[in-house]
């Protein structure tokens, strides 16, 4: 089994999901007593909230060389936005990055999906980062129009999910986001940021939803197993 490096930490609610998944994942096609072989480097998010998501690359590169000198042969990160780096991470550390996009645009593409809409932080949402390496897969992108409901995304994952704290407001508006990107023709919609699940699920939306941290959880289990 190869040693996953886990940059966690954003936010450590989401990196209990990542936990979670990647050893019930290995459980399921080990059995037995058999679980991940993984390190987590837990970063203090609050660092990243001061520095901003664009001035953070040393943060995570720091991360990244501590797992390396901990014996990690791939890294994650866990957190969409941090993703913003993974590209030059993976050039500088030289271990793969097992890169949350590239398994979110395989997903949906095996759905058969083109026009997707995605929801993220304002980062995600806003910078070619993320929008780019999906059109690069053949995916037509929507994100909310309104820069107000952009922010309002911000906000909420920021002060409320990133904490821990769900409101049913705040889940009603989220639906309401949803069915404004359906009118707009999306087929799909991307739950990119790894605390938006824990507001919605397949059950509340009419249209296939993806939540990218359950995805990336599958494509590292596999490459554990790999």
């Amino acid at each position: 089994m190869k040693k996953i490096g886990l940059v966690g930490g954003m936010s450590w609610v989401s990196t209990m999901d990542y936990y979670k998944f990647i050893n019930e994942g290995i459980n399921e096609k080990l059995g037995g007593l058999h679980f991940a072989e993984c390190i987590i480097y837990s970063v203090n998010f609050g660092d990243i909230q001061e520095k901003g998501w664009v001035n953070s690359y040393k943060l995570l590169l720091h991360a990244c060389e501590s797992l390396k000198r901990s014996g990690a042969d791939a890294l994650v990160l866990c957190a969409n936005t941090a993703h913003l780096f993974a590209d030059p991470l993976q050039e500088k550390i030289g271990l793969p990055i097992i890169h949350i996009v590239t398994e979110t645009a395989k997903a949906v593409t095996q759905r058969g999906l083109v026009k997707v809409g995605l929801l993220g932080t304002k980062f995600t949402m806003e910078m070619e980062f993320y929008t780019k390496k999906l059109e690069e897969h053949g995916l037509e992108v929507l994100i909310p129009e309104k820069q107000e409901t952009r922010e309002y995304i911000q906000y909420t994952l920021k002060e409320e999910l990133g904490r821990g704290v769900i409101k049913a407001e705040t889940k009603q508006t989220y639906i309401s986001i949803v069915k404004e990107l359906v009118e707009r023709g999306a087929e799909g919609v991307l739950l990119s940021c790894t605390e938006i699940p824990m507001l919605i699920s397949q059950e509340d939306v009419s249209i296939p939803i993806f939540d990218t941290t359950k995805i990336h959880s599958e494509a590292i289990v596999n490459y554990a197993l790999s």
